[in-house]
């Protein structure tokens, strides 16, 4: 089954975007590459529940299990030795990141209070888009009462675009809800 969201893109966005930008090819086109969610959990020095919560939750949002990421270095003045876990973090490719960006576009974006769409300045100047969520709580699959705490987390899109303007084109013929 293709998922809905690779649907459009194959339908609608890539004749849209070879008409805009003037691509002779359709392998010009700009896709996404991957989808990349972090979280980071700095109350896992203390109490490694923390942690497995926030695992638990990235696995349920993602449908993907995370990677534990461990201190590169030790770090004083955050009380972090070299090894610690400090983060856990998923990379989407394929049916699953269409799947994710489909889900986060059309449901947990519009749940965010007093939304007015993401910033332009998530993009990088190489065609990436970072995005920074405040909570998990926007994603249906979670649910209040389980979490532990409320915690942020990173959304990285990495597309084939090398500007932002390609990059902002295809993001917003996809139906990300961007500010002007």
């Amino acid at each position: 089954m293709v998922p809905r969201l690779l649907e459009k893109y194959r339908s609608e966005v890539v004749p849209r975007m070879m008409k805009a930008f003037n691509y002779k090819n359709v392998m010009e086109v700009p896709r996404i590459e991957k989808v990349v969610v972090n979280i980071g959990v700095s109350e896992a020095k203390q109490d490694i529940k923390y942690l497995d919560a926030a695992i638990n939750e990235l696995a349920l949002i993602t449908g993907q299990r995370p990677v534990l990421k461990r201190a590169k270095k030790s770090v004083a003045g955050f009380k972090v030795r070299k090894g610690m876990p400090v983060a856990c973090t998923v990379t989407l490719r394929g049916a699953k990141m269409w799947e994710f960006l489909d889900r986060l576009i059309s449901l947990a974006l519009p749940r965010i209070k007093d939304f007015q769409g993401v910033s332009r300045k998530g993009l990088d100047g190489r065609g990436n888009y970072n995005l920074g969520l405040r909570e998990q709580l926007i994603f249906p699959e979670i649910e209040y009462d389980d979490i532990m705490r409320i915690r942020g987390m990173n959304v990285s899109i990495t597309t084939t675009a090398k500007t932002d303007e390609e990059a902002y084109g295809l993001l917003k013929e996809l139906g990300m809800p961007l500010r002007q």
